[in-house]
């Protein structure tokens, strides 16, 4: 050899090109682009869904204009006050959800109920990434294209994203994080992640300690027994001590759900006896049961990460309330992620136990899972996307718009429930008809021609807006049936 001449120990690779990264780390990085690609598509088609529902007045006052008032209170660094629960009403003695506070930045920046129905979506759709991607690592990119498919497209998330904005929102990617980490034996970050549930609802603690119950049972044991304890201990300050606190009544509001009147309505002891009966009936909760599982051909019960949906499950389907019974509403909407995390360890449980199917175990669930879905996309709020008219404002929105427009920012406004979410960001807004306060509004808005039904029906709306006449009230305007009054004490301001 040559003297001077230098050898290299390390093997020369061969360039793939300019610029290019090497084969394993594009593979990587599609990988990783996977579950956040689906949730970018998702988190785009669920903010221009809930957008256009906003822009075609079907968001309302009851949850929307609530949820705004909160958020509006807490970014001017004020506890969170909601007049359309009533003059001065602190949100946190209705249900006990802190986590509203995370949102105040983003409404400084832009004070609408647009801003709240963005972070939803956002919420909603973070849900994709920790499940598809465990589902990717586990069974396929496939396997985790068709879970999130089933995820996104769910009717607890259409549901919820069809019906304005709710809390409970922030617990879809808690619980989805969560629930992966538990099937992941990553004992410390499912409890990491499961902690601040506890501020999103009072009853999401119970949910923190069955967490911290699968975590002692299947591994760290000092670890599940203190996330369970704090779980139970945050719930019940919240329950007993809190909310009481900060309700105008003293109590929690929500107990008498759980109690009869008696002689007329079955006991608690009589709904739980009954719950077993509803899984063979068609009664109400029967049907919440079939449409919870049977997106997952029933395999989510394979896995006992099922039990996290127990908490929920259970005041649910106990109580009174028969709201809380069915499929309408965000109340499944906690219950997704844990379902579709459940139906992938049963499908790696299923590939588990027969080996020597290789991907035929699995792919006929996955298959079905996505069949069922778009068999029940029709009938849950979601389908509206495809009528054409669904992206069209009406003349009569248009009218609506230009009647609202002519109330003043900072006025006091007694709406109509569809007309309260527009309002909410530069008005102090009532429910026209409720509670008492609204009497209180100096201008009072109604849309006539499309009376809710709620608080007041149309011939309830009618004798309250002639009282509100003969009380000396001005039309200001009247144009397709929606009206705008003007009180005479508001004269001259």
């Amino acid at each position: 050899m040559a003297s001077g001449t230098v050898v290299s120990s390390s093997p020369v690779r061969p360039r793939e090109g300019d610029g290019d990264p090497p084969a394993g780390w594009r593979g990587i990085t599609r990988a990783r682009l996977l579950p956040w690609g689906l949730a970018a598509g998702f988190f785009a088609f669920y903010a221009l869904f809930c957008l256009r529902r906003h822009g075609l007045l079907l968001t309302t006052g009851y949850d929307l204009g609530i949820f705004e008032q909160a958020v509006r209170s807490y970014a001017h660094f004020e506890l969170p006050v909601a007049s359309l629960k009533g003059d001065g009403y602190n949100l946190l003695g209705d249900h006990f959800s802190p986590v509203l506070l995370a949102l105040a930045p983003f409404y400084l920046v832009w004070p609408t109920a647009k801003t709240l129905l963005f972070a939803q979506a956002a919420l909603l759709a973070l849900a994709v990434v920790p499940i598809c991607r465990w589902t990717q690592r586990e069974l396929g990119a496939a396997a985790a294209v068709a879970v999130g498919i089933g995820y996104g497209f769910s009717w607890g998330v259409g549901s919820t994203i069809g019906f304005d904005f709710h809390e409970v929102a922030f617990a879809a990617p808690l619980l989805a994080f969560s629930a992966v980490a538990l099937a992941e034996r990553r004992w410390v970050a499912a409890a990491a992640w499961a902690a601040p549930l506890c501020l999103v609802k009072e009853d999401l603690g119970l949910t923190v300690a069955v967490i911290g119950g699968f975590i002692a049972w299947r591994g760290a044991r000092r670890l599940g027994a203190a996330t369970a304890l704090f779980g139970v201990l945050a719930s019940a300050l919240e329950f007993l001590v809190l909310l009481p606190a900060m309700s105008p009544s003293h109590a929690y509001n929500y107990w008498d759900n759980l109690e009869a009147a008696p002689g007329t309505e079955p006991s608690l002891l009589e709904r739980v006896l009954a719950v077993p009966g509803h899984l063979l009936t068609a009664t109400v909760q029967g049907q919440l049961l079939f449409f919870l599982l049977i997106p997952t051909l029933l395999l989510a019960l394979r896995s006992p990460l099922f039990l996290v949906a127990v908490p929920t499950l259970a005041w649910r389907l106990l109580s009174k309330n028969e709201m809380y019974w069915g499929t309408r509403y965000h109340y499944s909407v906690v219950l997704m992620p844990i379902v579709f995390v459940a139906f992938v360890d049963g499908l790696i449980r299923l590939r588990a136990a027969k080996p020597h199917w290789g991907r035929w175990a699995t792919t006929p669930f996955l298959c079905g899972s996505v069949l069922v879905t778009a068999v029940l996309f029709p009938f849950f709020p979601m389908a509206s996307a495809a009528d054409a008219g669904f992206w069209r404002d009406s003349a009569h929105v248009r009218t609506v718009q230009s009647v609202l427009a002519d109330i003043p920012s900072g006025a006091k406004v007694a709406a109509g429930n569809r007309l309260v979410p527009q309002l909410t960001g530069r008005c102090t807004v009532f429910e026209f008809g409720w509670p008492k306060d609204w009497r209180t509004a100096e201008w009072v808005v109604v849309d006539t021609r499309n009376p809710m039904g709620w608080p007041l029906n149309g011939a309830q709306e009618a004798e309250e807006i002639a009282k509100l006449r003969a009380e000396g009230f001005r039309t200001v305007r009247e144009d397709e049936g929606v009206l705008l009054l003007r009180a005479p004490s508001s004269e001259g301001r």
